[in-house]
């Protein structure tokens, strides 16, 4: 078709276009480009396994025995004949870790936005999404059939402005992420929960990128910030942090209820398999139960930063492990990319339509794999390189 042609060259002009590219991961975030199987090893900066919990032991070891003791496979959705118990004690585990009544497991992220906004909103309610929301919250507001309003980033006084004009008196929803994906910035939440005592709506944040980091128990931003009884709906995924697969959505028994006939990706959808299950549960108990494996992480996202600034890196790095270097230009993120792995670093230019025209970047993802040793050198080259080829971004 010729559309599709046209589409596709104009992507390859401007460098928009997504290919994918096979790897092979190694141990101690490494891997290899799995069609270049001489070529070194690439520290991976580009994996959300923030904890290395995909690699840890007991995780494994929990996966192996559910395999072993369930099969490959759930059989069935779990409205059929797919609902296993380890489906209900993961759901008990999560519950507990966002300390909220229940829990419901989704098949992935996507599959849970793009299935619990439309459960709870629709024609004539009203959605209020900030600009930099996921991709997966749009998609499940376009489904709803809600009107949608979008809020300028982490502002909440427009945030207000647009409630005081649109709330209407329909059902309203606030969605928002408590850790940016892109940027690697945190939500107001209190400020957040604040608004939301002056005007009625649902309150879900997105914890996907937070959930096993933040907070004393590994809860997430929204126990880090003491608004977990303020959030209607906290859902997150296993498949960062987590290490694992899948995602959840904990709330009241009274939500979880309604979800359960109502969300159509979950009713529709085979169960998660056991396998699965079972590192899901291992890491959950593991983040509740072991403080290191955060401060291991933290304390190397600290000193990474600390030595990008001080070898003169202007850009915000935030507060967070995901580390963003904004470059603009699509093309000059992509040579940056090729320059970086042929020096033994994978990293991935984020370009358009995932982010604003212009804003192209390197997004760096710190993860317990990564040693001192290996963010110390990786450092000094993504100075040097940047120096060479983005002097803009250096002070």
């Amino acid at each position: 078709m010729a559309r599709l042609s046209d589409w596709l060259a104009e992507r390859r002009r401007t460098g928009t276009l997504r290919t994918l590219r096979p790897v092979n991961r190694l141990a101690d975030g490494r891997l290899r480009l799995a069609n270049e199987p001489n070529s070194p090893a690439l520290l991976d900066f580009s994996s959300n396994d923030y904890l290395a919990l995909s690699t840890h032991p007991a995780v494994i070891e929990a996966s192996r025995v559910a395999l072993a003791q369930w099969g490959a496979g759930a059989g069935a959705a779990r409205l059929m004949s797919g609902d296993l118990a380890l489906h209900h004690q993961l759901e008990a585990a999560v519950a507990g870790l966002k300390g909220k009544e229940a829990a419901l497991l989704f098949g992935s992220g996507f599959m849970a936005n793009a299935g619990v906004i439309p459960a709870l909103v629709g024609r004539g309610d009203v959605v209020f999404a900030d600009r930099l929301d996921h991709a997966s919250i749009y998609d499940g507001c376009r489904l709803s059939g809600a009107k949608l309003h979008r809020f300028r980033h982490n502002d909440i006084g427009h945030l207000e402005e647009l409630l005081a004009s649109h709330r209407g008196r329909g059902e309203a929803l606030v969605v928002v992420e408590s850790i940016y994906s892109m940027d690697g910035d945190r939500c107001p939440l209190a400020d957040l929960v604040a608004l939301k005592e002056r005007y009625e709506f649902l309150l879900l944040v997105d914890e996907a990128h937070a959930t096993g980091l933040f907070g004393a128990n590994g809860g997430g931003v929204i126990e880090a910030d003491g608004v977990g009884g303020a959030v209607d709906l906290a859902m997150g995924t296993f498949g960062k942090a987590l290490g694992s697969y899948g995602a959840y959505l904990a709330g009241s028994r009274e939500i979880i209820d309604y979800l359960v006939n109502r969300a159509r990706s979950f009713i529709y959808s085979t169960a998660l398999p056991p396998a699965v299950l079972g590192a899901s549960l291992a890491a959950v108990e593991l983040v509740r139960a072991d403080v290191s494996l955060r401060d291991e992480l933290w304390a190397r996202v600290t000193r990474f930063k600390e030595r990008l600034r001080q070898g003169g890196l202007a850009a915000d790095l935030g507060p967070s492990q995901i580390v963003p270097v904004l470059v603009g230009e699509s093309p000059l993120a992509l040579a940056l990319v090729e320059e970086l792995r042929e020096k033994g670093l994978f990293v991935t230019a984020v370009r358009p339509p995932t982010v604003p025209e212009n804003t192209a970047r390197l997004r760096f993802s710190v993860t317990r794999h990564l040693s001192d040793e290996d963010l110390a050198g990786a450092a000094v080259t993504l100075l040097d390189t940047f120096g060479r080829l983005a002097p803009q971004v250096l002070g």
